[in-house]
């Protein structure tokens, strides 16, 4: 199976078909990512008629529990199981969390809908979306904890884009299926289709673990030491360069999210696309970002340095974001889907190379807080900012509309322009946090020998 994409990601202990087969919890985490981010956005304002303030604050819980990602992955790498497994009683039990928060969901959602049991609807969903998103959070972060566990050092930049490409193929057939099947909606296709997505998701991550950890007579034994999370989180913290990863991951994280869902409002409002058209920016972010899971990957593999890979992703999303800003005012739909590609592309580059980053740091002990902390600040740094730029968008749109900025500027393309410069001005100063990390050798604690490498070194 070599000629299969991604088949030199294998080794002679990770054999392509068990890392195909592990991959799929991330299709599984992809599946319900669509669900909670998208289908039932559009489902519960639209055909269930719930208030958009109250469907911002459900989809928002799953948020909440992002930065407890850490914890997780303190919890999976300092677990003591009798059975000898330390990640997999974590992504069982967050397959039991996600199985059960979408299990109900449908009958909370429906309930929602009627004023006699609107209260009792209010409190099933939110328990349903909280124990999705627990559900979530948790199966990915010790997924990717037991991934980098099972991949020798240098075949991981090949397992992180495999990984990353299972899931964004979850998402895009999980929107696909989900889509076509509730196009004629009724009230029990919705609890059809919700179910199967939650006996799918256990289906998935059963298949995805068995066999996969062996185990350990050290996790089983008491003898084994287990630092307290304080400890090894200030251990973590304190190595030299850890914050300013961190930093310029959340920075990055919130500079490509803040369009996630301003793009196709904007090829829609300011230039006059179809929705067919505008659905295609979707595609074409999605066909970039693939293109960049797919060069990473390569490219480290031949042994270029994952943060360098990052930071060409960062210039990269700086090109997209202009390229998008200038296709209003020339009227170019051609430079918007453009830059919709070289923002998938950009993102498939930081992201790929930031977690492989993370991944490297799995050689001091502490993966599954690595991994945590990584998952924690990229899905906290992007909600906020997916947020942000939805509520920036309508203040400046509204000002500007208003005459409150000149004439010169007075529609509404004002308050997409100013996101997406604001956007441009983060990933600027995510290349500045970024830079100097360039070159260092990230799995060896003594730094005081590596070169420096600044900005005038960066590649640009």
């Amino acid at each position: 199976m070599a000629w299969l994409p991604f088949a030199d990601a294998a080794s002679a202990d990770l054999r392509l078909p068990r890392l195909l087969r592990l991959s799929l919890f991330q299709v599984s985490v992809g599946m319900t990512m669509v669900l909670l981010n998208g289908t039932l956005n559009r489902v519960m304002i639209v055909e269930l008629g719930t208030p958009a303030w109250l469907v911002a604050g459900l989809i928002a819980l799953p948020l909440l529990l992002a930065p407890f990602r850490v914890a997780i992955g303190h919890r999976s790498d300092t677990h003591r199981s009798v059975l000898g497994w330390r990640r997999v009683p974590y992504i069982w039990f967050g397959t039991l969390m996600q199985f059960g928060g979408l299990a109900i969901m449908p009958f909370a959602l429906l309930l929602l809908g009627r004023p006699e049991n609107f209260s009792l609807g209010l409190a099933a969903s939110i328990l349903a979306f909280l124990l999705a998103g627990a559900g979530l959070h948790t199966t990915q972060t010790a997924g990717l904890a037991l991934a980098s566990d099972l991949a020798p050092p240098e075949k991981r930049p090949r397992v992180v884009a495999l990984l990353y490409v299972m899931l964004l193929a979850g998402m895009m057939l999980a929107a696909l299926v989900i889509g076509t099947i509730l196009a004629n909606f009724t009230p029990t296709r919705l609890v059809q289709v919700i179910q199967g997505a939650a006996v799918l998701a256990l289906v998935l991550n059963m298949t995805a673990l068995w066999k996969q950890e062996g185990r350990s007579a050290a996790v089983a034994s008491r003898d084994t030491p287990r630092p307290p999370f304080a400890e090894v989180w200030a251990a973590f913290t304190a190595e030299p360069d850890t914050r300013r990863l961190l930093t310029a991951i959340g920075l990055g994280a919130a500079a490509f999210a803040m369009q996630d869902a301003l793009l196709e409002p904007y090829g829609g409002e300011v230039l006059g696309l179809t929705v067919g058209a505008t659905t295609g920016l979707t595609g074409a972010w999605a066909f970039g970002a693939l293109a960049g899971f797919a060069f990473t990957a390569r490219r480290m593999n031949d042994g270029a340095d994952p943060l360098r890979m990052a930071g060409y992703g960062i210039t990269a999303g700086i090109a997209a974001f202009l390229l998008v800003i200038f296709a209003a005012p020339f009227d170019v739909p051609g430079m918007l889907a453009t830059g919709a590609i070289g923002i998938g592309f950009g993102v498939g580059l930081f992201s790929v190379g930031t977690l492989v980053a993370a991944m490297a740091l799995s050689s001091r002990g502490t993966g599954g807080v690595a991994l945590g902390a990584w998952g924690a600040v990229q899905a906290t740094c992007a909600g906020l900012a997916i947020a942000a730029g939805g509520i920036l968008r309508d203040v400046f749109s509204t000002f500007a509309v208003a005459d409150g900025l000149g004439a010169a500027v007075g529609d509404r393309a004002t308050g997409y322009a100013t996101v997406y410069t604001i956007e441009i001005a983060l990933l600027l100063i995510a290349l500045v946090v970024i830079g100097p990390l360039v070159g260092r050798d990230r799995s060896n604690a003594d730094h005081t020998q590596q070169p420096r490498f600044g900005l005038t070194e960066f590649p640009t």
